[in-house]
């Protein structure tokens, strides 16, 4: 093991290391339907890397999706060049095959149906599911962040419990389904309630307890297999990592670089809690479940549901006591300045969700051309939409 490596599992114990998943839609141009594109995007996209290390690029469920998973990174910065990297790539791929690259947590016009990825664990879900996936282009932006093992992994994910909602809340992107306005910041998060193992997850002692939940689901024949759970958080089932899987795909690097920021600081004021001893209470799972519906639903500028105090509150209240949480682990990582900045962004000039409608106003093409990824500095990389 070289020093690197040394670096690298220091920060993957210490909750320093963070990665990003974003999954994109493939889209028509003229008539902004989704198209199954995805294997020639990527056979392109991969050819075209330029990064050292590269993001890695891959297939989803359903053949009008792709994704690029950055590598661990310890600073924003970093995260933020393998952002743009892997939108740069695919974004360069899809315009050669004919297509855009979108991030939207879900269709936002009418499409042909989507095929799904060819492959036996595909076909499964497939099969399972039948008509819960037929049309579940749902697109999220991941945030994994280091851990040093298991135990710990489910000890952090009770800490973030009370706070999931919120990091929905602000990520909303997802209000229109098929040319349809849903009335909800994110219609990706109620897609994805359908499915057995979703919202928030449960509490759990210990790493075994966990499993064997899992192992349960998996043995009734509800889930896949123990990567197929939809919580919104979990202990990543390969690496030594928690994922969080909360919020939609972001239409801006800065704001995926956001939820990544604001979820290690919650890992590692996490870590900081377990190290002095104290535990995450159970709190009320239906109460949980109330606050994440209300978020979807409202977002930051909405009624919420405070978990811990169970009781209601402005959501944007709960953004502010977030942030107020967090600016310790803030200020050690060096990310305060960018996650309040980012932050009075989103309450400033609205979600994702809120400038979809906005766009909505200027017809399907203005609404396309926010969620498209631009080269460099246009609205799928800069804040500027």
């Amino acid at each position: 093991m070289d020093s690197a490596d040394q670096v690298t599992d220091e920060a993957t114990a210490t909750g320093r290391s963070m990665g990003v998943e974003e999954e994109f839609l493939l889209v028509e141009p003229l008539h902004g339907g989704t198209v199954a594109s995805a294997s020639p995007v990527l056979a392109r996209a991969r050819s075209a890397l330029r990064l050292t290390p590269s993001p890695a690029l891959h297939a989803e469920l359903l053949a009008t999706q792709v994704e690029a998973a950055t590598a661990p990174c310890t600073t924003a910065d970093r995260l933020r060049d393998q952002i743009v990297e892997g939108r740069r790539v695919l974004a360069d791929a899809a315009r050669a095959e004919g297509v855009l690259l979108v991030s939207a947590g879900t269709p936002v016009l009418a499409g042909r149906p989507p095929a799904a990825t060819e492959g036996a664990r595909f076909e499964r879900i497939t099969d399972t599911y039948a008509g819960v996936v037929a049309d579940y282009q749902a697109c999220g932006c991941h945030v994994h962040v280091g851990v040093p093992d298991r135990d710990t992994a489910v000890a952090v994910v009770n800490h973030l419990r009370p706070w999931l909602p919120t990091l929905l809340a602000l990520s909303g992107n997802s209000p229109f389904h098929h040319g349809v306005d849903t009335g909800y910041q994110s219609w990706r998060l109620v897609q994805q309630s359908r499915f057995p193992g979703s919202g928030v997850t449960p509490w759990f002692g210990s790493a075994q307890e966990y499993d064997a939940a899992i192992d349960r689901l998996v043995d009734c024949g509800v889930l896949i297999d123990a990567s197929m759970s939809f919580w919104l958080a979990r202990p990543a089932s390969r690496l030594p990592t928690v994922e969080l899987r909360v919020a939609d795909a972001a239409t801006t690097v800065d704001e995926a670089v956001l939820q990544a920021a604001l979820s290690r600081a919650l890992v590692r004021t996490a870590l900081a809690e377990l190290a002095a001893g104290r535990e995450a209470p159970p709190g009320d799972p239906q109460l949980a479940a109330a606050a994440v519906w209300s978020a979807a639903r409202y977002g930051p500028h909405g009624p919420g549901v405070h978990v811990v105090r169970e009781e209601p509150a402005p959501a944007v209240e709960l953004v502010c006591e977030l942030v107020d949480l967090l600016t310790p682990a803030l200020e050690d990582t060096g990310d305060l300045d960018l996650v309040r900045s980012g932050v009075a962004a989103v309450l400033g000039r609205g979600t994702g969700a809120d400038r979809q409608r906005d766009a909505w106003l200027g017809g399907p093409a203005a609404l396309l051309d926010l969620l498209t990824v631009h080269e460099p500095g246009a609205s799928g990389y800069s804040t500027a939409s």
